[in-house]
C-alpha cells in the first residue's frame, strides 16, 4: 500500500448532478460518491440522517473471502447492477443486510442475476457513471440494457422507487428473497410472502442467519399501479443450495399464481405491470423488526400519498438542517470532502423502532421505547474515537438516546453485557473492549444526563467484571491478557485500559471514590504488556515470559494486536499519554519515536493477512482506528508543529473528493468524524477527558452553530498551501498559549482566531504547563 493513493481516473462529474453547477446550499455540496471506490465500503443509495431505511443499488453479491470489497454492496469500478436493496451499512469491513432486493425489467426476467460478463443472461443490467447521480436523500441511474431509469428515495422508514420505462407497453419487477449482502449456503432461515386480494400491495417476512445470528425482518410493499400478473418461485433444494455457480435452464418451481401466499427457504416473485407506457411505476416499502403490521404503519405514516419528489424534497430538508450547522470558506473540493464526512458521519447509529416505538430487543422479545428512541448498529471500537464525540456536540438529544439504547441493550442482554458491536437486536462479539463506557461517561461529563447513572455504573460494571469476555478473567487477575489464553492480547489490555479510565472517570463524577479508586489503578494494566527494554508493547504469556521473536512491524491475523502492530498500540494508551512517555524515556525520545513511525515503510510482507490496514504513511496506518490520534501526540512532547505538518500531510495524501477519497473504510462515520475534527483543527485524543488537543485547522474559516444556541468559529488568517503552521493564536480575543481546549469553551461559543505561516512556531505551547491535559472534575476522591 503506496502512502499516497492514486487517484482512480474517472469519467462522471464528481459532485451533485452529473453536469449541473453546484448550488449554493451547503447540501449540495454532499457527494455519496465519495468512499464507493475500492477502501471506503460506503453506498451512494438514498438515506435519511440516521435513517433505518438505506436504500441502494448493489453491483455485486459476493461470498466468502472474496466479498470484502463490496461490503456496502457497491464498488465504482463495477459496470453492471444486479439490483436495488434496502439495508445497508456504511464503510464496514464486514457485511450483511441487503435486505429485499428489487430490479426492474422490460421483459420477462431470469431468476438469476447472471454473471457479471454476460448481464445479458439474467436480470443484472450494465449501468455508466455519466448516466448515474445521487445527491442526499437521492438516487438515479439508468439501466442501459433495458432502457429504464431508476430512481430511489428514503424517509427514516420508508424506501420509494420510481422507475420510468421506455418503448415498452409492459414492465416487470422481479423481487428476490434469496438474495443478501455477504451470501452463502442457506443464509436465508425463511421467507414468505401474502398478496392482498386487490394484488396492489403484499407483506414480506425474511428471516437470515448471517453475521446476524437470528435477524427478522418485515416489509409493506405498495406499487402505483395494479398488478396484472404475479409469478412467485421457489427454489429452494435446487440452485440456491449451490451458489454461486450459474445455471441459466434452471427457473425454479412456479407456485400456483392464484394463490395469494407462498412460503420457503428461497423465494422470488416476479410482478408485470400493463400501464407502463404511460406514466412511471413508483413502489414504496416499508420496513419493520417488529411485525407485518409495524412496516405497514412505518409505510402509511412516512409515506401517505405518491409524491416522489415531495419525499425528495423532504428527506433533503433534513440534510440540509444537518449541513447547515457548519458554514464553511475553501475551495469547492474542501466543502464536497467536508459536508459528505458530514453526511456520513450521520449516517449511523441507525434508527431501529416502528412509528409506535415497538422495536425488537437482544433478547428477541419486542420492546417499546416510551421516552427514547431506540438506535442500533454501534460499531464501537471505531466509533467511541470521534464519531460519538462529535455527536455530543451536534445532537447531544440523539446521543442521550442512543446511551438509553445501550442501556436497554445491557437489560436485554442474557450476557448483561452492554453492546460491543450490535445492530439490529445481534450482538456479534466483534472487535475487543468494552468501548460503549466511554461513548456513556463522555456523555455524561458533557452533560447529557437523561439516563439512569445507577443503571449506567451497574451496567460499566458488570461488562468490565464479566470473565468469559475476551479474557477479562485474566486481566483481573494477573493485570493482563496473556497470549497464551487469548489472541490479539495486547491489544485487548490496552483498550480495556482506555475503558477502565472511562468507568473511574464515571465514578468520580458520581461521588463513589471506592470505584474510583479501583478503576484508576485498572486503567494502568496497560503498563504490564509495555517492555521498556525495547519500548514496545508485546505479547506476554501467563506465566509472565515475553512474546519472543519479536518484531514490532508484524501484523498477525490472530496474533497479539488487533488489525494493527506494536509500533501502533505501543500508543494507542489515549488515556494515559503522559505514562507513555515515562515508559518511553522523556519528551525527546517520544518524539523521535513518533518521526520514526511516520517514516519508516511498513513491509506489506508485514501485513499481508489483514485486507483492511490501508492509507500508511511509514508505520501510520490511517485506514485502521488505533493510528487516528496519533498525529496529535507531538504536542504531548512539546513539539505541537510536528502535530501541524503531520495533519496536513495526511489531508493532502490520504484524503480527496474522489470515489477512493477515503484510505480505508468508514466505519459508520468513525473515518469522517476524524476529517472533520481535524479540519476544525483539534481532536479528542483521550475519551472523557473534556479537552480537545489542537492541531491546525485546514480551512480558512468553520463556524459551527451549536444546538444550545451559540456559535463556534476557528478562523485559519493567511492558510495556503505554504502557510500549514500555526503561529499564533487568540481565543476570544486573548492570546492562547496551551495546545488544547476544553469542552466548556467550545460549548460557550466564540472564535479561535489562528495566524497560520510557512515555517514552524517552536516556542508556541512547549512548556509542560500548555500541554494537552485531562480536565479535573472537581469532586475530588
Amino acid at each position: 500500500m503506496l502512502s499516497k493513493i492514486p487517484h482512480l481516473l474517472l469519467s462522471c462529474a464528481i459532485g451533485v448532478l452529473s453536469g449541473q453547477t453546484l448550488a449554493a446550499g451547503s447540501v449540495d455540496y454532499i457527494d455519496p460518491f465519495i468512499g464507493t471506490g475500492p477502501d471506503g465500503h460506503t453506498f451512494p443509495g438514498a438515506v435519511a440522517p440516521f435513517g433505518m431505511v438505506q436504500l441502494s443499488p448493489d453491483t455485486q453479491i459476493r461470498t466468502g473471502g472474496d466479498s470484502y470489497k463490496w461490503c456496502a454492496g457497491y464498488l465504482y469500478t463495477d459496470t453492471t447492477i444486479q439490483g436495488f436493496s434496502h439495508t445497508h451499512f456504511s464503510g464496514t469491513g464486514h457485511s450483511d443486510l441487503g435486505d429485499l432486493l428489487l430490479m426492474p425489467m422490460s421483459h420477462e426476467p431470469q431468476l438469476e442475476p447472471g454473471p457479471v460478463e454476460h448481464p445479458e443472461q439474467g436480470y443484472r443490467s450494465r449501468f455508466s457513471h455519466e448516466q448515474e447521480s445521487a445527491k442526499a436523500g437521492y438516487y438515479s441511474v439508468e439501466l442501459l440494457d433495458e432502457n429504464i431509469k431508476a430512481e430511489l428515495t428514503a424517509t427514516d422508514r420508508v424506501g420509494m422507487h420510481r422507475y420510468t420505462y421506455r418503448d415498452v407497453d409492459k414492465g416487470y419487477v422481479i423481487m428476490d428473497l434469496t438474495t443478501s449482502i455477504y451470501n452463502f449456503d442457506r443464509k436465508v432461515l425463511w421467507s414468505d410472502i401474502q398478496l392482498s386480494p386487490d394484488k396492489r400491495s403484499l407483506t414480506v417476512f425474511r428471516s437470515t442467519n448471517g453475521w446476524a445470528k437470528y435477524r427478522p425482518m418485515y416489509f409493506a410493499i405498495e406499487f402505483s399501479q395494479p398488478i396484472t400478473e404475479v409469478k412467485i418461485y421457489n427454489q429452494d433444494d435446487h440452485h440456491y443450495r449451490n451458489r454461486p455457480g450459474y445455471r441459466p435452464s434452471h427457473t425454479g418451481t412456479l407456485i400456483n399464481s392464484n394463490s395469494n401466499t407462498a412460503g420457503s427457504k428461497a423465494l422470488k416473485a416476479v410482478f408485470r405491470f400493463d400501464q407502463v407506457a404511460t406514466q412511471p411505476l413508483e413502489i414504496k416499502v416499508g420496513v419493520s423488526s417488529v411485525s407485518r403490521a409495524g412496516a405497514k404503519a412505518n409505510l402509511a405514516t412516512e409515506t401517505p400519498d405518491w409524491d416522489f419528489d415531495k419525499v425528495v424534497k423532504q428527506t433533503q430538508d433534513k440534510w440540509s438542517k444537518v449541513t447547515n450547522q457548519f458554514e464553511i470558506e475553501g475551495t469547492d473540493s474542501q466543502k464536497r470532502q467536508f459536508y459528505t464526512a458530514l453526511y456520513h458521519a450521520y449516517q449511523a447509529p441507525s434508527i431501529y423502532q416502528d412509528v409506535d416505538g415497538n422495536y425488537r430487543g437482544v433478547d428477541g422479545d419486542i420492546h417499546q421505547s416510551k421516552d427514547f428512541i431506540n438506535y442500533t448498529t454501534f460499531s464501537l471500537w471505531d466509533t467511541y474515537r470521534a464519531l460519538h464525540p462529535l455527536l455530543t456536540f451536534l445532537e447531544p438529544e440523539r446521543t442521550g438516546d442512543m446511551v438509553q439504547s445501550m442501556l436497554a441493550h445491557y437489560q436485554q442482554s442474557p450476557d448483561q453485557m452492554l453492546p460491543i458491536w450490535s445492530f439490529q437486536g445481534n450482538e456479534t462479539w466483534t472487535m475487543i473492549g468494552y468501548h460503549s463506557v466511554p461513548v456513556i461517561v463522555d456523555a455524561y461529563l458533557k452533560g447529557i444526563k437523561n439516563f439512569d447513572t445507577k443503571l449506567a455504573l451497574d451496567a460499566m460494571l458488570n461488562t468490565s467484571q464479566h470473565g468469559s469476555y475476551d479474557g477479562l478473567d485474566d486481566y483481573m487477575q494477573l493485570g493482563y491478557v496473556p497470549m497464551d489464553k487469548q489472541g490479539e492480547s495486547v491489544s485487548k489490555t490496552i483498550e480495556m485500559s482506555v475503558d477502565d479510565f472511562a468507568i473511574a472517570r464515571f465514578a468520580e463524577a458520581l461521588g463513589d471514590n471506592s470505584i474510583a479508586k479501583q478503576y484508576y489503578q485498572r486503567a494502568k494494566n496497560y503498563r504490564n504488556v509495555f517492555d521498556t527494554s525495547i519500548g514496545f508493547v508485546r505479547g506476554k504469556d501467563s506465566q509472565g515470559k515475553w512474546e519472543t521473536p519479536f518484531d514490532p512491524q508484524e501484523a498477525k491475523l490472530y496474533g497479539s494486536f488487533t488489525e494493527g502492530n506494536s509500533w501502533q498500540y505501543s500508543f494507542a494508551a489515549q488515556h494515559d499519554i503522559k505514562g507513555t512517555i515515562e515508559l518511553m524515556g522523556g519528551d525527546e525520545k517520544v518524539s523521535e519515536k513518533l518521526d520514526q513511525l511516520f517514516t519508516q515503510p511498513l513491509d506489506a510482507e508485514k501485513f499481508k493477512e489483514h485486507e483492511d490496514i490501508a492509507g500508511l504513511i511509514g508505520q501510520y496506518a490511517h485506514g485502521n482506528e488505533p493510528s487516528h490520534h496519533i498525529a496529535y501526540l507531538y504536542n504531548y512532547t512539546g513539539q505541537p508543529w510536528k502535530t501541524q505538518q503531520r495533519i496536513r500531510q495526511i489531508m493532502d495524501t490520504l484524503a480527496s473528493d474522489k470515489p477512493d477519497g477515503l484510505a480505508g473504510n468508514d466505519d459508520l462515520g468513525q473515518m469522517s468524524a476524524w476529517y472533520l475534527f481535524s479540519s476544525l483543527g483539534f481532536y479528542p485524543v483521550t475519551p472523557t477527558s473534556l479537552t480537545y488537543v489542537l492541531g491546525a485547522p485546514q480551512l480558512p474559516s468553520v463556524v459551527m452553530h451549536l444546538p444550545n444556541g451559540n456559535s463556534w468559529q476557528v478562523e485559519a488568517k493567511g492558510i495556503s498551501e505554504q502557510n500549514q503552521y500555526i503561529g499564533s493564536i487568540q481565543l476570544n480575543g486573548v492570546p492562547l498559549r496551551r495546545s488544547y481546549l476544553t469542552h466548556a469553551e467550545i460549548m460557550a461559543g466564540g472564535k479561535l482566531s489562528i495566524t497560520m505561516q510557512a515555517e514552524p512556531n517552536k516556542k508556541w505551547a512547549t512548556a509542560v504547563r500548555d500541554r494537552p491535559q485531562i480536565q479535573a472534575l472537581n469532586v475530588g476522591i
